[in-house]
């Protein structure tokens, strides 16, 4: 059965429940009857199966799922977080688990613990804060549920506040996601190029006293959203996506980037000797130049992924033509962006269950963060690919091909616009096989583990082959497919 998650408007009773824990008091308010009429709202950025209804009161989010991901997750101590991502064969390294703090609140009982929170709500209400119950019990709808109501609020300049309310989700898991949106923001190499982020602030009412989010934005007068509402408008979403298959068709299949990839249209072909089936690709499109839009996109692809099997959904092609754009940054924007996605992916451990892909039109490995260590969903670091040639049986090319032959690897990513490949980590490790990971020596008494060496030694050399000019004149092309 399809299991749906919703957020509504949730009032507060005028006397206090002295006797309810919070999970009883706000599971008999969610099952109040309230005013049903609604408009559906026009959001040319949100795409799939999550759709957005309004009311005189709320915002509705809608996402369907199946099955549970990261299940495990919702069973954790209450203690400790054991939500953070540990380092996996791509040895992405997420942020550091944070630990609960010790505070006077340990010292309650849950009778003074469920009458103090509720008293921080009601506050909340008077101040005429929207609480929006939200009965997601999954991460994949938690993340879809919180970058949908930020997304919702960045699109308006005046400083905001609304409160989530999510009793089925456990505090260590909102507290990972609170803590670590802090964190980002202290992070001057990221916020550069996130300046849309600066405005935002996280927290757990009453530090974590309940089942709640605060997400409160500052006013915005610089003007930009105004501006990003105006270019979004003139990007075509049809040219977009033909432009994108353009790109799969010429490189993906024709160059053999992906060897079980053998169409625009379908993925995982001639895997079904390792249990795999052959499935459509999705493509998904957002023409927004926002971050949280953009993250409340993904999610909203991840949730479609979750709820169709891959034979009618193999994996998913998400084109962002506004992420990147020169003036607003170009490269280092795109880079911060999409790492934005894979950290909170990572922070659930979601890399367990996708594995990503990003493609950008100017697309360099050698301005990737960290530039010499492996960085998820992007290419091995460039200084690797002569160790990588020469496990692949190449040892002569790895030491006379010439640095800016080697560079031309970077165009196994770049693609007309900004885009990002979702994958089933199974339909991944099927491909890899079993024993794809190796010890790459990369000299001077260093030995890192890596995979994948027979497709990057076979890349790395098909694209100097083709040379830098054939290979910028096929993606322009592309790129003017789009105009």
């Amino acid at each position: 059965s399809l299991a749906v998650n919703r957020l509504r408007s949730l009032p507060l009773p005028i006397s206090p429940h002295h006797n309810r824990s919070p999970s009883l008091l706000y599971r008999k308010h969610q099952h109040q009857q309230y005013n049903t009429k609604h408009q559906p709202i026009q959001t040319p950025n949100i795409t799939g199966t999550m759709k957005l209804f309004a009311t005189v009161k709320a915002t509705f989010l809608v996402a369907w799922c199946t099955r549970p991901l990261f299940a495990f997750h919702l069973a954790a101590p209450q203690n400790g977080l054991q939500t953070a991502s540990v380092r996996h064969r791509h040895h992405h390294r997420s942020p550091a688990p944070q630990k609960m703090t010790e505070s006077p609140l340990d010292e309650m009982d849950d009778e003074r613990k469920a009458n103090l929170f509720q008293a921080l709500l009601r506050d909340l209400q008077i101040e005429g804060v929207p609480l929006l119950g939200c009965d997601a019990n999954q991460v994949h709808t938690l993340n879809a549920a919180l970058w949908t109501t930020m997304a919702e609020l960045s699109s308006n300049p005046e400083a905001q506040r609304a409160c989530l309310v999510l009793e089925d989700i456990p505090l260590s898991a909102l507290l990972a996601f609170a803590e670590d949106f802090t964190i980002l923001k202290t992070q001057a190499r990221l916020m550069e190029y996130l300046p849309e982020l600066k405005r935002f602030s996280v927290s757990l009412v009453g530090k974590g006293l309940g089942p709640a989010v605060l997400i409160e934005t500052e006013e915005d007068i610089s003007g930009e959203i105004e501006r990003r509402a105006a270019v979004e408008g003139t990007i075509d979403k049809d040219k977009t996506i033909a432009a994108l298959r353009s790109f799969i068709s010429r490189v993906v299949v024709g160059m053999e980037a992906c060897p079980y990839t053998k169409s625009a249209d379908v993925s995982a072909t001639g895997l079904e000797s390792r249990g795999i089936t052959p499935g459509p690709v999705g493509y998904r499109f957002s023409p927004s130049l926002e971050a949280c839009q953009v993250m409340a996109v993904f999610w909203n692809c991840i949730c479609e992924l979750m709820a169709e099997p891959e034979e009618r959904l193999s994996s998913i092609m998400l084109s962002l033509p506004g992420i990147g754009r020169e003036e607003d940054g170009g490269h280092e924007r795109f880079a911060a962006v999409v790492e934005l996605v894979g950290r909170y992916l990572c922070l659930f451990r979601g890399d367990g269950a996708f594995g990503l892909v990003h493609f950008y039109p100017g697309y360099d490995r050698g301005r990737v963060h960290p530039i010499d260590m492996p960085a998820y969903g992007h290419l091995p670091p460039m200084s690797w690919l002569r160790p990588i040639l020469k496990m692949g049986g190449h040892e002569a090319e790895s030491q006379q091909l010439p640095d800016h032959d080697l560079s031309l690897a970077n165009y196994q990513r770049r693609a007309p616009h900004t885009a990002i490949n979702i994958l089933r980590m199974s339909q991944v490790s099927a491909a890899a096989g079993a024993k794809s990971i190796v010890d790459l020596d990369l000299g001077n008494g260093r030995t890192e583990k890596a995979s994948g060496i027979t497709l990057y030694t076979r890349n790395t050399l098909r694209m100097a082959q083709m040379g830098e000019e054939a290979l910028q004149e096929a993606l322009d092309k592309e790129i003017a497919m789009q105009n």
